[in-house]
């Protein structure tokens, strides 16, 4: 009987773990085999127990209760936690059945009890995964009967990066006009689209902006096959996630996957026209770029007429991302001058370039940037700054080398102080990082005693990009 309750607690054990780096993954078992950030923890917390349950089975109990689950509990602790969903619960239900009948043949027929909880913990995945799978049909097909009873005007929005701040800049342009809707935070997927139209979109809106975002071909267009959209918007394009899509060329012909809507009436786009004549680009209309602290200007040719607009915003790629939703805007009946007013009145995105002064600092919240081009481009802003420059970062996540090694050198012409967060590109920032000082927190939980320790009144402080808590 021992036996079969060690046989039953390695399998939650094990489930457990299993669940949770599957959550931090959007539940994708390719992403967490192949680009897990991690790989150790797989090795600490699911290989090393499986093959020594295997191989010791007899003396497993010991390794159990007095190291796997004590190392895991801390672990656990130690970062984000699981979050008890309905898919979660349905998870561990089919864990429980499996393993039941596992115990069963187990006491029956004494063969390996670690080749069992192999058996029991992938059968539960796959039984949770065909179970995820009706249910997701079921969901799109209610998404669409809601989305086809209410009939908006569908705008579809991606980019490698931007596409949050084109999406918010649009509905801010249009919201006075019209009853509009966007999909909220940083909802980019099918299925979190599908969940929102079912659980929030209000049935009285004219307009739906719809953000659409890709690790891998083919993501973007069956958000576009689903929607339908009339219009869509191509921001820049660059190397964000090229350790999934391998190469550029691989990014810009999954962004193009937002102009193959069957409903497309015209789309707009930086620089990439993806061989379609019903796209406007905007790169060679957008003129005089002049960005401060206090905010960027820039020119506009609309139909062969230069138009000065100013916005508080901060950053010069603002420009492009306002620019975008402009002549989405103009699409949709608003005048130009109506649309400078607006543009004045632009406010940020969250953590994307947000200016707060407290304490006589200045504090610029970009911790939600996180590609090599913005990051950049927020240095290149704050050099101007008189006063002391401290950045707090944890370098480009999802990136190559070479793109912290030159984030690094940025960092040491503009910075006088730079406090690296996470483990993550430790390593490479603190070989490059040459002149400015250094300190490198492991975890996060210390920043605010650190800041408060090594700033003062004057100061400027940027944050620079943010990893997930279970990094």
């Amino acid at each position: 009987m021992f036996e079969l309750f060690v046989n039953f607690i390695t399998a939650y054990v094990l489930g457990f773990y299993l669940i949770t780096v599957l959550q931090w993954y959007n539940y994708k078992l390719k992403r967490i085999i192949f680009h897990f950030h991690k790989p150790l923890w797989h090795l600490l917390y699911f290989i090393v127990p499986v093959v020594t349950y295997i191989a010791a089975y007899r003396f497993f109990w010991i390794y159990l209760f007095f190291g796997l689950i004590p190392s895991l509990f801390l672990w656990a602790k130690k970062v984000k936690g699981l979050t008890v969903t309905g898919r979660v619960k349905r998870f561990f239900l089919y864990l429980g059945l499996i393993e039941t009948l596992n115990m069963l043949l187990l006491h029956k027929f004494h063969y390996n009890p670690g080749i069992g909880v192999l058996a029991v913990i992938i059968s539960a995945v796959m039984a949770s995964e065909i179970t995820e799978y009706v249910l997701f049909l079921k969901y799109k097909k209610l998404a669409k009967e809601k989305l086809e009873k209410i009939n908006p005007k569908i705008v579809a929005i991606t980019a490698s990066y931007g596409k949050t701040s084109i999406k918010n800049f649009l509905y801010q342009l249009l919201k006075d006009k019209f009853s509009v809707y966007k999909t909220p935070r940083s909802v980019n997927t099918l299925k979190g689209i599908i969940k929102d139209i079912n659980t929030d979109m209000p049935e009285n809106i004219e307009i739906y902006i719809a953000e659409a975002g890709a690790r891998e071909k083919g993501d973007i267009l069956e958000i576009v096959d689903f929607l339908q959209n009339e219009y869509s918007i191509l921001g820049k394009i660059g190397p964000q996630h090229i350790e999934y899509f391998k190469t550029i060329e691989n990014i810009i012909n999954t962004k193009c996957e937002i102009f193959k809507s069957p409903k497309l009436k015209i789309g707009y786009s930086y620089e990439t026209d993806c061989n379609n004549k019903n796209i406007m680009l905007i790169k060679n209309k957008i003129k005089n770029i002049k960005a401060s602290l206090n905010g960027i200007e820039w020119e506009v040719e609309i139909n062969n007429e230069t138009h000065k607009f100013k916005s508080k915003l901060l950053g010069a790629f603002n420009a492009v991302n306002v620019t975008l939703a402009i002549f989405q805007a103009l699409e949709f009946g608003l005048s130009i001058e109506e649309l400078k007013q607006k543009v004045l009145k632009l406010e940020s995105v969250p953590h994307r370039l947000q200016k707060i002064e407290v304490g006589g600092k200045i504090i610029i919240d970009d911790s939600f940037n996180g590609n090599l081009e913005g990051m950049l481009e927020s240095y290149k802003l704050v050099k101007e700054y008189s006063g002391r420059k401290i950045l707090v970062t944890p370098g480009i996540v999802e990136a190559t080398d070479e793109q912290n090694r030159k984030l690094a050198k940025k960092i040491d012409e503009v910075f006088d102080m730079v406090i690296l967060t996470g483990s993550i590109n430790k390593k490479v920032l603190c070989e490059n990082i040459i002149n400015t000082d250094k300190i490198v927190l492991n975890d996060k939980k210390n920043l605010e005693k650190t800041l408060a320790e090594n700033t003062k009144a004057g100061d400027l402080i940027l944050f620079s990009n943010d990893t997930p808590e279970y990094l």
